[in-house]
């Protein structure tokens, strides 16, 4: 690897690679094509990212011609990505441009305009940008797709396969994903030549670090119980099916005394990333949410996420409780289950490898205490402001635009 990048290394203090790094960067700085399956939370972003920065290093990107590609499902996934790059970039004096919906087009435009050797995206805004003219994907040498199977859940695969056909063919892929199932197996056929594959943690779910509780809970006594837990001391994140659900959590948190703020995809990219940036700093404690913050959120030291509706599928499972336990800490997986969700819950467990801790909770009892943290909330209402750190925050998010 390029001295500089040793060095930024070495000054954050990353000495020795997670599993997912050391064992694909081999291949990956050789110019293979890698196809890596590991969990969420593995390291996998700088396992694909410094050998993409390292190949890249010494090249010119032309305007609007990008040479290296990083494809995700969600602006949250994109931001992150480029936040953990952005150093390492730096350091080899490469430009890093962000292409996500929900901000100005023009902005982003401009960025390729003035030349960026590499371009983080999501599928629908890159094709945008192609179709008016302002990007051309011809002198692509490295592609990434970044959780490939939740791009093909979102029903981006026709997006996909379109880019995929503009870069060089002769270049170099690599695909990461928690599963290889069938939409993902034909992304690999069709665009991977000869791949190493790498399979990090062999189970999805298999986290020594994780703790998995099933709580069975009565409908009546639901709202307190999911109240209690929220007004726990140290961050949450709790996930609800949808909009409204959050919305209403959220309120009855802040009118108990929880400083609470709700993520989802109707609000615009400034407030979820001013949102995103409050529950990191500790302004904001629980962060309630539906599946679109299921991916893309790392936040440090986060040891619980609780399901206050159960999700539809062991995929969504995974993919929230990757916000804990990541890199090697240790964290706990809460999923709340009235009488009449027990035999599908059970079900989904099973897909995903799962063995659960069961137990039987009300509010007010030790028990649910024990397992979450969960307390009485103070009762006086609270509400969020913006603080200075938020305002700070937009500066950078002037940057990720």
């Amino acid at each position: 690897m390029p001295p500089a990048l040793l060095k930024v290394l070495t000054s954050l203090g990353m000495n020795e690679p997670f599993p997912i790094q050391a064992a694909t960067l081999p291949n990956s700085l050789a110019g293979r094509d890698v196809l890596g399956r590991g969990r969420t939370g593995s390291g996998k972003t700088l396992a694909f990212g410094l050998a993409l920065l390292a190949r890249t290093f010494g090249q010119r990107a032309q305007s609007r011609r990008p040479l290296a590609l990083i494809l995700v499902p969600t602006r949250e996934l994109a931001q992150q990505v480029t936040d953990a790059l952005t150093p390492y970039a730096q350091a080899l004096k490469l430009r890093l441009a962000t292409v996500v919906g929900g901000m100005p087009i023009s902005r982003q435009a401009h960025a390729l305009r003035g030349g960026a050797e590499v371009v983080i995206a999501t599928p629908g805004r890159l094709r945008d940008l192609i179709e008016r003219g302002d990007c051309r994907l011809d002198q692509v040498g490295i592609t990434v797709l970044d959780e490939a199977d939740q791009m093909a859940d979102m029903g981006f695969m026709p997006q996909i396969t379109h880019l995929l056909d503009q870069v060089r063919p002769d270049g170099q892929r690599m695909l990461f994903s928690a599963t290889l199932d069938r939409n993902v197996d034909l992304l690999v056929r069709r665009y991977l030549n000869d791949p190493v594959v790498h399979s990090v943690d062999p189970s999805a779910g298999a986290v020594t670090t994780m703790e998995h509780h099933v709580l069975h809970i009565q409908g009546a006594d639901k709202q307190a119980t999911t109240v209690e837990i929220a007004a726990r001391d140290g961050r949450v994140i709790m996930f609800l099916d949808t909009k409204h659900a959050v919305d209403r959590l959220t309120d009855q948190l802040l009118n108990s005394g929880v400083r609470a703020a709700a993520l989802h995809g109707g609000k615009s990219q400034p407030q979820r990333t001013r949102t995103l940036a409050q529950f990191k700093s500790g302004h904001v404690t629980a962060l309630v949410a539906t599946n679109v913050a299921a991916r893309g959120i790392h936040v440090d030291n986060l040891d619980l996420v609780v399901n206050v509706d159960p999700p539809s599928d062991h995929k969504d499972y995974l993919h929230r409780g990757g916000r804990t336990a990541r890199a090697g800490e240790s964290g706990s997986v809460v999923t709340l289950v009235l009488p009449n969700q027990r035999r599908d819950m059970t079900r989904l467990l099973a897909d995903a490898g799962i063995v659960p801790q069961t137990s039987e909770v009300r509010s007010g009892e030790s028990e649910l205490r024990r397992i979450t943290g969960a307390q009485a909330p103070s009762g006086i209402p609270v509400t969020i402001t913006a603080p200075a750190a938020s305002r700070r925050s937009g500066r950078n998010g002037r940057r990720y635009r």
